[in-house]
């Protein structure tokens, strides 16, 4: 978002992703409740998961930078 800083923009990403990657799973279980396939709706979940500790790695190298100086 416009005039957003960096940490606040990765701030929002985690809390975004948080609730995707919440949503993923309860999908996944509900489909494994019902017995359909999961297969892609786990390597969905997967690809989320991935991005998600992407943005938490982000979020570590700014705190990193950012108490450094």
């Amino acid at each position: 978002m416009r005039g957003e800083s960096e940490l606040a923009m990765v701030g929002r990403h985690i809390r975004e992703g948080d609730i995707i990657v919440s949503r993923q799973r309860d999908l996944v279980r509900r489909l494994r409740d019902t017995g359909h396939d999961t297969q892609s709706a786990e390597e969905i979940l997967n690809t989320y998961e991935w991005v998600q500790a992407a943005h938490l790695e982000h979020l570590h190298r700014l705190e990193i930078r950012r108490f450094s100086k």
